[in-house]
């Protein structure tokens, strides 16, 4: 076990290695090779200290109690921004209570859940207090009926026993706290089964007031059964836990599974401040997650840790839960069944646990106007950025190269705005010419359409005023926005020093010197300036530097979907190119006469063969072709990624 601390002695990284001088070596390595969060916990520490320990088991506990005790600054902590309630009974109490509560746990009290919503498990209480009818009133309540001698309404309605005035004995409401417990651990199916003996009995008996109240609360648990649905027909309690992450933030989606049934569910959003793989960051989560045993709540260590990844101390890990437990504990990644397809719904459920928090940071006006500032301070600006434009190039190994520029005014993508571009000047894979073309041509066309839109205004069809006043950012006959002629505060690069210094020479070469330009290299997040030897640091928690990556990704989707496209249907035209006869001016049309190479596809020989100027013949051959052709990819618009064939 080692840790960093800094020059005030504070603990700002605890961790733990077999071997500390292969781990410390990895961190004073070259700077220029770590990653920029890395890079930053290791300039600001000043003093490494480290305990031997005998066992990863040993070094797990300490590694999580150091984590507890000093709060580094630079571990992941997995913290919500929101406490989830629990469902308690105070099983410490003479009395017990239910009651639904958040916050940390209380010895000798058994807690279930989490739950997402508090009205949801309430609703189930109220449910199964007409079954259960055990106490769910404060101290105070009791205590004040106790001493009047009469019940609460609850008890006068049936949903409290009263043993505040002795209407059953402790050890009567007892039973009834366990039968609940019981019920809420899982064990529905024989406490139904029970009910309904008890209901035809009385039935028997000519009891038909019992009867039918025994009826209702057999419907009431049955209702409080359907509110979660089985999900594991083997009646498996597990946890099932997910990741989605970036290189800045991670999301953790977890589903409390007792019975079959989900019984609760959390998400949290928390910040990476180490370099650890999937594997760590699993390992990391399930320490702080079971970190506290309760000896009154086996269920806080479930039979079955379902995860992604194994963590790398696997088998410690699993002997630590096991002695909280007190019984076998299994941490394994499902590979088939319903257990798989439950992670896959868990997985989602993290994603967008992700793309929610990104959409809510990204929303908030506040959020984004300082990000404007911090991006005006950083790049020393005269102004704020209000547009700002991203170019990104994507190609495969030199082929189907393709750019693209994305906008963002006021911190918010302007998709009307977004540009493709096909390359035409370079040959091979060369990024830093391909930016250059990109931009020489988007600046290009600014200067023409201001030009020319400046002339018009001289004629006399633009209004005189506008024309004094600048080149009008409108087509004066059509009242619609020149596509180009609106100038950036701002020009980000995907890319290093060689990419922004392309971007700065083709500006230069057209004389445009009052626009803003920077780089944000991918592998250390760093912004690198024109000339400037040493890039502009951000710190990680920048409103700023999220913004910034933010156009960058955006600027990369954008890039590689209209890629794949392009690279789809060359594909096809490929195999159009060998069928005999088929000329490049008769592929076109046919492509153009049908519209979408997806119809094409479609399209019978008869149809095809119903094409002026194509015959039955050429119809054959061309739909025997599309049949052998790969079938182009379906892209998801909004990350880019492949999904298939369509």
């Amino acid at each position: 076990m080692y840790r960093f601390l800094d020059a005030d002695g504070r603990v700002i990284y605890v961790g733990k290695a077999k071997s500390l001088r292969a781990r410390l070596n990895s961190y004073f390595a070259d700077p220029a090779s770590l990653l920029s969060r890395t890079r930053s916990m290791v300039s600001t520490a000043t003093k490494v200290d480290w305990t031997v320990v005998r066992s990863e088991v040993e070094a797990l506990q300490l590694e999580y109690s150091w984590i507890k005790e000093f709060d580094p600054r630079f571990n992941i902590k997995y913290r919500d921004d929101k406490s989830y309630p629990w469902l308690a009974v105070t099983l410490s109490e003479e009395i017990p209570r239910v009651m639904v509560g958040r916050g940390a746990k209380r010895k000798g009290t058994r807690y279930f859940g989490p739950y997402s919503h508090a009205w949801a498990i309430r609703e189930t209480v109220d449910l199964l207090l007409r079954v259960f009818p055990m106490r769910s009133c404060r101290p105070g309540v009791f205590k004040n009926h106790k001493q009047l001698g009469r019940p609460c309404l609850l008890g006068y309605i049936g949903k409290c026993s009263a043993p505040c005035i002795g209407r059953v004995t402790p050890a009567e409401h007892r039973a009834i706290v366990d039968d609940f417990c019981q019920f809420m651990s899982g064990q529905a199916a024989p406490m139904i089964k029970k009910l309904e003996r008890e209901m035809r009995a009385a039935s028997d008996a000519l009891e038909f007031e019992r009867a039918a109240r025994l009826r209702d609360d057999i419907g009431a648990l049955q209702r409080a059964m359907e509110r979660n649905a089985v999900v594991l027909r083997d009646g498996t309690d597990a946890d099932i836990i997910a990741l989605a992450e970036d290189p800045l933030e991670v999301a953790v989606q977890i589903f409390h599974v007792r019975g079959g049934r989900v019984r609760g569910e959390r998400g949290w959003v928390a910040d990476r401040f180490d370099d650890g793989g999937r594997e760590e960051l699993i390992e990391q989560f399930l320490l702080q997650l079971y970190s506290e045993p309760d000896p009154t709540n086996n269920d806080t260590v479930p039979r079955e840790i379902l995860v992604p990844v194994l963590p790398p101390s696997v088998e410690s890990l699993s002997r630590m839960l096991e002695e909280r437990r007190g019984s076998h504990v299994s941490i394994r990644v499902p590979q088939r069944g319903d257990k798989r397809a439950l992670m896959e719904t868990v997985a989602r459920n993290a994603n967008e646990i992700l793309i929610k928090h990104k959409t809510t940071r990204a929303g908030d006006l506040s959020t984004r106007n300082r990000a404007l500032e911090e991006i005006q301070d950083a790049l020393e600006l005269p102004n704020a950025p209000l547009r700002i434009e991203c170019y990104d190039i994507s190609n495969l190994q030199g082929t189907e190269v393709v750019g693209s520029m994305v906008v963002f005014e006021d911190g918010l993508p302007r998709k009307s705005e977004y540009r493709r571009f096909i390359i035409r000047q370079v040959e091979g894979q060369n990024d830093v010419a391909a930016i250059h073309e990109v931009i020489t041509r988007r600046f290009r066309r600014l200067i023409d359409d201001r030009a020319a839109m400046t002339k018009q205004a001289s004629y006399g069809l633009a209004d005189s005023d506008s024309a004094e006043e600048g080149p009008l950012l409108v087509d004066p006959t059509t009242g619609a926005p020149r596509k180009f002629a609106y100038a950036p505060s701002l020009v980000v690069v995907d890319g290093g020093p060689p990419q922004v210094a392309a971007a700065a020479k083709a500006l230069h070469e057209l004389g445009i010197d009052d626009i803003a330009l920077c780089g944000l290299a991918k592998r250390l997040e760093e912004v690198w300036l024109p000339d400037v030897e040493e890039p502009v640091i951000l710190p990680r928690t920048s409103e700023g530097l999220y913004l910034l990556q933010r156009l960058r990704d955006e600027a990369h989707r954008f890039a590689i979907t209209h890629h794949r496209a392009r690279r789809s249907k060359s594909m096809v035209e490929s195999m159009l190119d060998q069928v005999p006869g088929l000329g490049d001016v008769r592929r076109k049309a046919l492509i153009s006469y049908f519209g979408s190479l997806k119809k094409l596809r479609a399209a019978t020989v008869e149809e095809i063969a119903a094409v002026p100027g194509f015959g039955p013949k050429t119809a054959l051959a061309i739909k025997e072709a599309l049949q052998q052709a790969p079938q182009p990819e379906a892209i998801d618009m909004a990350t880019g990624e492949v999904l298939g064939g369509v």
